[in-house]
């Protein structure tokens, strides 16, 4: 004869199963309890029960159960994060201000998947910004477990619910002959032209550009020297900040085909040191650069035979880099690097793009075996 275990909890004459269970707290001297109902089965109400004392056990590991999600947040970018490029605490600030708004005001022990699923939601159809707002938020939460200040069973059941986003980012291409079409032909101001050459005929970043003093250039020699970058903080306003790495420093040829244009700009058409500026004189910020960046296609797309899309200032670096390496062996990858201020793998992963482009395996393997 088979003896049946007898249920821990009987159906009450509401229908439900239930528990009075301590919720961790006190009323004066006596501890305070609730109820957890069940309508399927003494075993169900074991389970919630389990779950419940499981997150009261978490909850009494927490030191202050009164700090506000955005408030640690904060405290995790300026402490955590101090010690990262200026323009990566940016990134990690946006991600905050933009998408964790929503959930600022809410006490950390509180967060739950279903926060983190609404964050996800508000940003769907964006591969790119749920990556960073899930990277974002797993380490603000990983940071507070072991300060005390989120429990580690809550933080183990939300990484349950943060499964991995697969992204691959846009493809980095070099300009189409209409691009590059249209930029021979397009009227753009004098300034526009040059920031437009420099872009095209040395692969320098934006940023690096936007920089450019006349001291950095050196005629004589056919030059640049590569040795600062401009980038805008978190209001837009911009600033002067050194190149990431040692490779960043560097001398780029001037080809001849804008050395003359260059020269004349230089010496006739500024005032000042700075090679581009805001209309008052200052150091052009990230308002200022739209707004020229918008003029630039504005002008393109006036002369373009079809729409251009996608066209940003990294185009013309990759494009330079494209070309480089159809150059190869007349120049090295390492040659080419150094002049990109990038490293060596970078290049190669452009080169070999190229390789497969181009690439005929039957017939290489029928000129190498037969």
């Amino acid at each position: 004869m088979v003896i049946m275990a007898k249920a821990k909890y009987s159906r009450q004459k509401n229908g439900y199963f239930q528990a009075r269970v301590w919720d961790g707290t006190y009323q004066g001297a006596k501890k305070h309890y609730v109820t957890i109902r069940s309508k399927k089965s003494s075993k169900d109400l074991e389970v919630k029960v389990q779950q419940y004392n499981d997150r009261i056990n978490g909850l009494r590991e927490v030191v202050n159960q009164n700090v506000l999600f955005g408030d640690f947040a904060q405290k995790w970018l300026t402490v955590y994060k101090a010690d990262l490029a200026k323009r990566t605490q940016l990134g990690y600030a946006q991600i905050i201000s933009a998408h964790f708004k929503m959930i600022a005001d809410i006490k950390l022990v509180d967060i739950l998947p279903l926060h983190y699923q609404l964050i996800q939601n508000e940003a769907a159809g964006k591969k790119g910004t749920q990556c960073q707002i899930r990277s974002c938020f797993y380490q603000i939460l990983n940071a507070a477990v072991p300060e005390r200040l989120y429990p580690m069973n809550l933080y183990m059941d939300l990484l349950d619910a943060m499964p991995y986003i697969k992204y691959k980012p846009a493809e980095k291409r070099p300009l189409t002959i209409n691009e590059k079409n249209a930029i021979a032909a397009a009227d753009l101001s004098p300034s526009d032209r040059i920031f437009i050459d420099l872009l095209y005929g040395t692969g320098i970043r934006r940023g690096e550009a936007l920089a450019l003093s006349r001291f950095d250039i050196d005629f004589s020699k056919g030059e640049i020297n590569i040795n600062k970058s401009l980038a805008f903080d978190r209001d837009g306003s911009p600033y002067i900040k050194e190149p990431k790495t040692k490779n960043g420093y560097r001398k780029v040829p001037i080809p001849q085909a804008i050395s003359g244009e260059l020269e004349n700009y230089v010496k006739n058409e500024i005032s000042g040191t700075q090679l581009f500026t805001n209309r008052n004189g200052s150091l052009v910020s990230h308002s200022g650069y739209k707004s020229m960046w918008r003029r630039i296609l504005k002008k393109l797309n006036k002369v373009s035979a079809e729409p251009i899309i996608g066209l940003t200032a990294h185009t013309f670096r990759h494009n330079y880099c494209s070309a480089l390496c159809y150059q190869i062996p007349k120049i090295s990858v390492k040659r080419i690097a150094a002049l990109l201020g990038d490293n060596e793998k970078m290049v190669l992963s452009v080169y070999n793009h190229i390789l497969m482009e181009k690439e005929d395996a039957e017939g290489a393997i029928s000129a190498a075996l037969f």
